[in-house]
């Protein structure tokens, strides 16, 4: 560093010069030698009275001032200031918990599948569907009135290529749902068997698809993630409607 900093410098260290000695002592990490802070007696900060001021404007133009910037800036390290700095870089970084996942849970079949939140609307009864004319065994089911509004309605179970299971009896009485789904404003209606709700969990709980698994639900799925003494497979909603979109063209 040049005994003399620059103007720039001078005015970085220039408040906490002009707050005085002891101040400045007690911010710098080693003790300084005594300063001559004559801009706080008569400089601009103080009465004013000094004749330099005429030629200088401000203190901070006055080799006095740039002097004691540069024994400021130059004071020795304290013995303890490295192993203070070295103790606190050596403690633990604390990691921050990775953001928790949105995903409605819900069941067809034996099976149970998860989709993000975001990609519903509503979670309704069943209803009366009507079928479309040479469309009654592909993935396309029939139309369905959910409030006033007529929607696809279409099988999460065949699109994903899902074989029929023999679904184990629950203690508790369950009900078939409707899940109204909209992704990139395109609105489908999902008859299941059985939504649970909403469940968050971490990115770090989803793992890979497994290979056993068909080739149409790996299309579709991003992973699969525990939940109570269940595999979900976790859906994306992409996928899900481009495969859905091909089976309506």
């Amino acid at each position: 560093m040049s005994a003399t900093p620059s103007r720039n410098t001078t005015g970085e260290v220039g408040l906490m010069l002009s707050r005085g000695v002891n101040s400045a002592a007690q911010l710098s990490p080693a003790p300084i030698r005594t300063l001559d802070d004559c801009w706080n007696n008569i400089g601009v900060v103080g009465d004013q009275t000094c004749r330099e001021l005429t030629r200088h404007i401000h203190c901070q133009n006055c080799p006095v001032y740039s002097a004691a910037a540069a024994q400021f800036l130059d004071r020795p390290i304290a013995p303890d200031y490295r192993r203070e700095w070295t103790e606190h870089f050596a403690i633990d970084k604390q990691i921050a918990t990775p953001a928790k996942i949105s995903a409605v849970i819900f069941r067809v079949g034996g099976e149970w599948l998860g989709m993000p939140t975001q990609a519903f609307q509503e979670v309704a009864e069943r209803r009366v569907m009507h079928t479309i004319p040479h469309r009654r065994q592909g993935v396309v089911l029939g139309i369905v009135n959910v409030r006033g509004e007529i929607l696809i309605c279409a099988s999460i179970g065949k699109l994903l290529g899902l074989k029929s299971t023999a679904v184990v009896k629950r203690q508790l009485a369950v009900f078939g749902r409707l899940l109204v789904a909209d992704w990139n404003g395109q609105r489908v209606a999902f008859p299941v068997d059985e939504v649970h709700g909403v469940h968050r969990f971490h990115a770090a709980d989803l793992r890979g698809v497994p290979a056993t698994v068909a080739n149409s639900t790996i299309s579709c799925a991003t992973g699969v993630f525990p939940w109570r003494n269940f595999t979900v497979g976790y859906l994306d909603p992409d996928a899900m409607f481009t495969s859905l979109n091909r089976n309506l063209s």
